[in-house]
């Protein structure tokens, strides 16, 4: 169980680098535990490895291991130093990296495609398209098939239009929303197309 005093410390944290890189960060505060639990529901334990980008101070990290994910089966990627020693000291066990999550295609983090889910706390609606499309690529990489990308928004839709879901073959499905986070917030499931079936 998280703290008054971690959440509190947790949330000076992403409060100040807000104010620092709004644009990177996008959120004032962490995520709340109702957002995690949508986020990380339809994801089963022991089905292979868990790719998280941009897990901040380790809200969704958290609601993965209070599913029975193995703390040895999380790759978490972050950009932020401060976020970076957190995750560290939190989850000694997980493989954390820091890194932009758009150049998680361009390096072998895995062998094949392992990866059973993508979680992402992203902001993605305040990135430049090219770089979101470089992250599902990325991330699209070492998905094996069947895996899912989860992403977060709070806005009424995808935060990833739907044109460059189209160029890259995928498709996008709401799995459920919470009112209890602030924001409240949406979670979407990007899969690959399944290929049209033949007729004849």
């Amino acid at each position: 169980m998280t703290s008054a005093g971690t959440c509190s410390s947790d949330f000076g944290r992403f409060f100040r680098s807000w104010l620092a890189s709004p644009l990177q960060v996008a959120a004032i505060a962490p995520s709340g535990s109702a957002l995690a639990r949508v986020m990380t529901q339809e994801i089963t334990p022991g089905l292979g490895p868990i790719l998280e980008l941009g897990p901040g101070t380790g809200a969704f990290t958290r609601a993965l291991l209070n599913r029975g994910v193995s703390e040895s089966d999380l790759t978490l990627v972050e950009y932020g130093v401060e976020f970076v020693a957190v995750l560290e000291a939190r989850f000694p066990l997980a493989r954390v990296l820091r890194m932009d999550a758009a150049q998680v295609g361009r390096q072998s983090l895995f062998d094949g495609a392992p990866v059973a889910a993508v979680v992402s706390g992203l902001p993605v609606l305040s990135m430049p398209i090219r770089k979101v499309a470089h992250i599902l690529v990325g991330a699209f990489r070492y998905l094996r098939p069947g895996g899912a990308f989860y992403q977060f928004t709070y806005t009424p839709r995808c935060p990833v239009p739907l044109r460059l879901l189209d160029r890259l073959g995928l498709k996008a499905t709401h799995v459920g929303r919470t009112i209890r986070n602030l924001p409240p917030a949406a979670v979407y499931r990007i899969t690959r197309r399944q290929p049209a079936t033949s007729l004849n």
